[in-house]
């Protein structure tokens, strides 16, 4: 009885541990999703500033070209966190 009972303790040991590693993987995964778009933000607002300033000095061509900088900044920023979170994901599956 006491081998049964041990053997019952270990398993549901070993279970815990194999579940909450593959709940801290979500979770990172999770955050470089959010880190991406905390990211994209803030290129696009960089741009967008910094073409606002522009915008003020009269140089609209440039003004044009910050924001689109800045947007496609951003965009780059989101696929490489979205792209770590996938990888963290795949982790998971194995």
């Amino acid at each position: 009885m006491r081998k049964i009972v041990m053997a019952a303790m270990a398993f549901l040991f070993a279970s815990a541990g194999v579940l909450s590693t593959v709940y801290a993987g979500e979770t990172r995964a999770t955050g470089d999703e959010i880190k991406g778009e905390v990211k994209k933000d803030a290129h696009r607002a960089k741009g967008e500033t910094k073409g606002t300033v522009d915008d003020i000095k009269g140089e609209h061509n440039k003004a044009d070209m910050d924001r689109a900088e800045g947007r496609a900044k951003g965009a780059e920023s989101k696929a490489k966190e979205k792209a770590k979170a996938n990888e963290e994901r795949s982790k998971i599956d194995r």
